[in-house]
């Protein structure tokens, strides 16, 4: 019989090894581990909470969701069809999902060292109580607990909100959607904790292929002539306020860049009709979509939503995994992304607006101290998103607090938001901020940079305090 090994999680996992810091951050930890979770942006199904139906089983619910995971079998040269991910063109894919976890479990050592293992190891022993790890000989005591669990009235999607102690969490809807699972939330009492949030590249992405349709669509929706450059505008100001009315508080872009534009109204509806057209050049839909972001703004300030901005991913940089599975398939790679020349015509316009909550994220961690810093650390409107993606590890968040701290603060900062679609992923992604946030605290308490009395007040604010104030959640 194969040897198999325990399943243990240390206590004191993340913390510092000098025994000195390692108290302090313990002690800090204990007084913020057990708040509770607010999740303000991330891609979870909302049909998961309205419906309230148990999940399938271990495959679909924790494999085929999870680019973290596919991505890297992939690059050890496991095909995504033989992980069951589906190809657009209707192929056959393993389906056998006993199977696919196999394969999962026969290469789980591939995950040492990374985040998606620390993530995978709690659920595991937190959530399904396994107590010895994942190998190809445990794969099927793994795959008959998980499913035999999760077949419970306790594995439901709401059920277990409640014992992940999830204040809130946000989906994130493109500008077209009719928000049906949200509206089915309504008078559940889960309304309030389960939003939305408005995401609308859909409409201003001129590079899409189905941009013209969609923004076709967004006039059959509002009733606006979205071929007149205000019809457009007025018709994304009356979807704004349709999220609002299913809980949103945010807006989400998503762009290749961190370019905006503040082009005269004339200049902007000529180069609204050439993207309408389709003759506009890629540098012409650049400069539209950095127009768009100054619209949004503007339109953040009238109605108090909070802005998220998300530049910096090279998108599908594998063509072939693109036209064989479409988006979001773990191919999408960080770019360098410049901020200072590129966010100044927005920030002419609107970035002395103390009311206005404008959230940056980057991929690119040389920008840090050189430029997003001193940005958010001047103006009002600014505040820096933590660390993400490939940077939502806990070296990629202890090497943005080290780099932002000086320049920003810690209170022009936003806590922590998992974005993420691995819903029971979502409490060990927090505790792992939790503990890296005590980790680099207690440093500056034993450095004699702060009192263990600040340390305590600073972790509860970056753990609860700060998120809630930026997404407007009090």
């Amino acid at each position: 019989m194969a040897q198999t090994f325990p399943l243990e999680l240390h206590p004191d996992r993340l913390f510092p090894a000098d025994p000195v810091v390692r108290a302090i951050a313990q002690r800090l930890y204990a007084q913020i581990k057990d708040l509770p979770i607010v999740s303000p942006h991330g891609h979870t199904d909302p049909r998961w909470f309205a419906d309230d139906a148990n999940f399938e089983n271990a495959t679909a619910l924790l494999l085929l969701p999870d680019h973290y995971v596919f991505r890297m079998l992939y690059s050890q040269g496991i095909t995504l069809e033989a992980l069951g991910i589906r190809r657009k063109d209707g192929a056959v894919v393993e389906s056998d999902y006993r199977k696919i976890f196999h394969i999962f479990a026969k290469h789980y050592y591939l995950f040492r060292g990374t985040p998606s293992r620390i993530w995978l190891d709690s659920v595991f022993h937190d959530v399904f109580g396994l107590k010895v790890t994942l190998t190809e000989e445990t794969a099927d005591l793994y795959y008959d607990t998980i499913n035999e669990q999760l077949a419970k009235p306790e594995f439901k999607p709401r059920a277990l909100l409640d014992r992940f102690n999830i204040e809130l969490i946000a989906t994130t809807e493109g500008a077209l959607n009719d928000l049906t699972h949200h509206a089915k939330l309504k008078g559940t009492g889960f309304e309030q904790r389960v939003i939305t949030t408005f995401r609308p590249d859909d409409v201003v992405d001129a590079d899409r292929a189905d941009f013209a349709a969609n923004v076709a669509k967004l006039g059959e929706l509002t009733g606006e002539d979205t071929h007149t450059w205000q019809g457009y505008l007025q018709a994304l100001r009356i979807r704004r306020a349709y999220f609002r009315e299913h809980g949103a508080t945010a807006t989400d872009h998503g762009h290749p860049s961190a370019i905006t534009a503040d082009l005269a109204e004339a200049d902007a509806a000529v180069l609204f009709q050439r993207c309408l057209a389709g003759t506009a050049s890629s540098t012409e839909t650049e400069l539209f979509r950095g127009q768009m972001l100054t619209e949004m703004a503007g339109m953040s300030l009238q109605d108090g939503m909070t802005m998220q901005i998300h530049p910096g991913a090279h998108r599908n940089h594998n063509q072939v995994i693109f036209e064989r599975f479409g988006p979001d398939k773990g191919a999408d790679i960080p770019s360098p992304t410049e901020f200072v020349s590129n966010l100044k015509p927005l920030l002419q316009k609107y970035g002395n607006e103390a009311s206005l909550n404008i959230i940056l994220f980057t991929l690119d961690e040389t920008t840090y101290a050189r430029e997003l810093a001193p940005l958010a650390g001047h103006y009002p409107a600014l505040k820096l998103g933590p660390a993400w993606w490939f940077h939502d590890s806990p070296e990629g968040m202890l090497r943005f607090r080290h780099q932002v701290t000086e320049t920003a603060g810690f209170y022009n900062t936003v806590g922590f938001n998992d974005d993420t679609r691995a819903f029971l992923s979502i409490p060990a992604r927090h505790d792992v901020a939790r503990r890296i946030d005590c980790r680099f605290l207690a440093g500056l308490v034993a450095e004699h940079r702060l009192t263990e009395a600040e340390a305590a007040e600073l972790a509860y604010e970056l753990t609860y305090g700060l998120v809630k104030k930026a997404y407007q959640l009090q």
